[in-house]
């Protein structure tokens, strides 16, 4: 295999674990602060620039993307990267040298090398959106789904750095305006199932005029110019094959105008639940009962507008235990003059509280937009930080607007532990005290050092890596790549509660989330102050539920857990996690 860079015995070896950080150590790193440095041109992307497409025309689609997704796709443990491209528009000329998406793989030494013309995964044809990656066929390597406003591309992994598009066979191109996109195994049969968000009627040729008549000044529309669309559930038959199923599961909602979309286990019974942020529409939760169909529970749970019951244009969203107490909460981001939502988990069985104002992300967000969010532990304490990126879909909106920018700041949310938040970015980096136009956002170790980085894909703009600095020595961590056997391969679905210095988390493996964006597939879990993990316990995604206990392990390296078989490999800090 050409990117391989390891042997399969090297990359399985079971390596030393690294020495757990001192107290006194730990005590010096929490005086200093942790940092995002701007890593963009170190990494190798400073020429990464997203093309929207747009002649002044303000066509719809140049509003939506991109995204980008983290995926280890020659598995030798590092983190590779790959960035959606739109434009141009569709129906302009392509002459040589336009742009297109592209994969990097990781070097490991904290840069990165294109290598799309090999891998032959450049969506070139396609005006793109988003991006999930998952093992579909079970055969051990990440295959590619890119989401595109026309017929989206389902690239198959080869083994050998190069990819097949095989969208076509497998009956999952789609056709309408694809968003967001994520993969699960709903019905727990050990193959994953793909899930795509289509967003709004639009088409080339209905070019509507929106903006300021008297003046002929053409702004992008409002999506309530254009009518809603159904979103598509694909069913993998197990041959290469999926079959299209939303309507007959129940995953049914014609009107919707799908953006943001994540798959979450809320009630804690095993399947996995969805949930789909729709602009200017209800979000919808589609409760999993089990036998291949879904009931939609949104108004019973609560989670589909305001707190005063308003739709919202619901953009990004995430999953995660915001609060602690073992139950997955929601966090949906929303348009300016609205604000970013927290849907908190009461148990499972009853309604979600909307907790934002009094978890302080509520007048925070009022004039900003919303876009790629995640909920990551930042700092290594043991809770759930959230990030998010900003920016308007009118670039034109400050001639509309005295307060309203098109460019907008990010925001770093640190968790109090408790659930209660404070936007900590400019303390935390330059880039959270700058303008952007941010869209897709996605997380990941890309340098194998303990603690998770941010890359932001932004809008007509070039991308930014943002490398952590300090949240591997601020406290200690573990992480898990969970390998299915009875499962789906990567274990998509699975639950994981890690218990370490008399603190409990539960966490999920989940593909894509964020905004037509995906983070690594790896679980990271920071632990504070211990330097044991006293016991991980996993919870696999299958029909006969089984729940696997391992430790106890010693906290600050990265952990292969194999379905039946307990931890098959660590590896130490900086060190392939393969």
């Amino acid at each position: 295999m050409a990117f391989l860079r390891f042997s399969r015995a090297a990359r399985l070896a079971v390596l030393p674990a690294a020495a757990p950080l001192a107290a006194a150590a730990i005590l010096a790193a929490a005086s200093r602060p942790v940092t995002f440095q701007d890593a963009t041109a170190a990494a190798g992307f400073d020429g990464i620039v997203h093309v929207h497409g747009g002649t002044g025309r303000k066509y719809y689609i140049e509003t939506v993307p991109p995204g980008v997704c983290w995926l280890d796709f020659d598995r030798d443990g590092w983190q590779d990267v790959y960035f959606v491209q739109s434009g141009p528009l569709p129906g302009s000329a392509r002459p040589a040298g336009t742009p297109h998406s592209r994969l990097f793989r990781n070097r490991g030494d904290g840069t990165f090398i294109d290598v799309t013309e090999n891998a032959g995964a450049a969506n070139a044809s396609g005006y793109g959106n988003g991006c999930t990656a998952g093992d579909y066929d079970n055969d051990g390597d990440l295959d590619l789904y890119v989401t595109n406003f026309g017929p989206s591309v389902l690239y198959r992994n080869n083994g050998d750095g190069t990819f097949t598009d095989v969208a076509g066979p497998a009956g999952v191109k789609n056709g309408l305006y694809a968003a967001s996109a994520a993969w699960a195994d709903y019905d727990n049969d050990g193959r994953l199932d793909l899930f795509v968000a289509n967003y709004v009627d639009f088409t080339m040729d209905d070019q509507k005029f929106c903006g300021n008549l008297p003046q002929n000044r053409r702004s992008y529309c409002h999506p309530d110019a254009y009518g809603g669309i159904p979103d598509v559930l694909y069913h993998n038959e197990g041959n290469g094959r999926f079959k299209e199923v939303a309507r007959a599961s129940g995953i049914w909602d014609p009107g919707g105008k799908g953006l943001g979309v994540v798959w979450l286990d809320f009630d804690g019974d095993g399947d996995q639940d969805l949930y789909v942020t729709n602009d200017a529409t209800i979000n919808t939760l589609y409760r999993n009962e089990g036998n291949g169909r879904f009931t939609d529970v949104t108004l019973l749970a609560g989670v589909c507008c305001s707190e005063d019951g308003k739709p919202e244009s619901g953009m990004g969203v995430d999953a995660g235990d915001l609060d602690g107490d073992g139950w997955q909460d929601l966090f949906a981001t929303n348009l300016s003059n609205e604000v970013n939502e927290y849907y908190r988990n009461l148990g499972g069985k009853g309604p979600f509280a909307i907790d934002t104002y009094p978890a302080g992300l509520g007048e925070i967000s009022l004039l900003t937009t919303g876009w790629g969010t995640d909920m990551f532990d930042y700092d290594n304490d043991g809770d759930l930080d959230i990030v998010v990126t900003n920016g308007h879909p009118m670039d034109d909106i400050a001639m509309d607007s005295d307060i309203i920018t098109y460019a907008q700041r990010p925001f770093l949310f640190e968790n109090d532990g408790k659930g209660k938040f404070s936007d900590v970015g400019r303390e935390r980096g330059a880039y959270f005290g700058t303008l952007d136009t941010g869209r897709g956002l996605a997380t990941a170790d890309y340098d194998n050092d303990g603690d998770l980085d941010i890359l932001i894909a932004s809008s007509n703009r070039k991308v930014t890596l943002l490398r952590n600095d300090g949240g591997s020595a601020a406290g200690h961590w573990v992480t898990l790549r969970l390998q299915g056997v009875r499962s789906n391969r990567d274990a998509i679905g699975a639950r994981v509660t890690v218990r370490a210095g008399g603190h409990t988390q539960v966490h999920e493996v989940r593909s894509a989330s964020s905004y037509l964006s995906q983070n690594d597939l790896r679980l990271h879990v920071g632990v504070g102050g211990a330097t044991q993990i006293e016991s991980i316990e996993i919870r696999w995604p299958s029909k006969v539920q089984r729940v696997e206990k391992v430790g106890p392990v010693a906290a600050d390296q990265f952990l292969l857990i194999r379905e039946g078989s307990g931890i098959v490999a660590k590896t130490a800090p900086g060190s392939a996690s393969r």
